[in-house]
């Protein structure tokens, strides 16, 4: 076969492409790289080498594609992975007298959360919760008197119904209003559920 001296020939290690006029290979340093169409008068065991490292690069890059479709395909079939709302959640919680502690989340404009929290210890002992958004619960952490989205009469057994007007974070703060001299830690079990008033056709 007639050598063109335009075409790119082999390293005859490596067997990567090398440039016409290259007196050695660019990646491994191999000189006297294979011609175009002198690969025939090539001992055999280097033939061989070059054939199989043709055949190692294709099936490195056919693995490849095959596995960058099937994560493609399972995020299309499967969906974006679905994290647990913050809002949506379960627990007990130890509120020292005069303390409070808050769960918190973004809720979207008319979504809302329902619940409920039991006071465990002592039995009977009353718990306030007050929702607030951002503004105001920046107020409340910093002790002024301010406006809330709702707020529970204190009791022992609260039921939680908070839709919400429109998309912000909210706070939802239990309080233990007994005084710090009563030394009445109060444990409470509490869960909630995050629901969405958006219907799907």
């Amino acid at each position: 076969m007639a050598t063109d001296p335009k075409a790119w020939g082999n390293c005859r290690f490596c067997a990567v492409a090398v440039p016409a006029d290259a007196k050695i290979c660019p990646i491994c340093g191999t000189d006297h790289p294979i011609r175009s169409g002198e690969m025939a008068q090539e001992p055999r065991r280097t033939r061989q080498r070059v054939r199989w490292l043709h055949f190692g690069r294709a099936l490195v890059v056919a693995v490849g594609v095959i596995a960058l479709t099937y994560v493609l395909a399972s995020v299309v079939i499967q969906g974006q992975p679905v994290t647990p709302d913050p809002l949506t959640t379960s627990g007990t919680m130890a509120i020292a007298p005069g303390n409070f502690s808050v769960l918190s989340g973004e809720i979207s404009g008319e979504d809302y959360v329902i619940g409920n929290f039991t006071v465990l210890t002592p039995p009977g002992a009353l718990l306030g919760m007050t929702v607030y958004n951002e503004s105001q619960y920046a107020d409340f952490l910093h002790g002024l008197s301010t406006p809330d989205q709702l707020n529970m009469t204190p009791t022992a057994n609260g039921r939680i119904i908070f839709s919400a007007p429109y998309t912000s974070n909210f706070y939802f703060v239990f309080t233990n209003g007994y005084p710090a001299a009563s030394h009445l830690t109060l444990v409470v079990y509490y869960t909630t559920q995050y629901n969405t008033n958006v219907v799907f056709d």
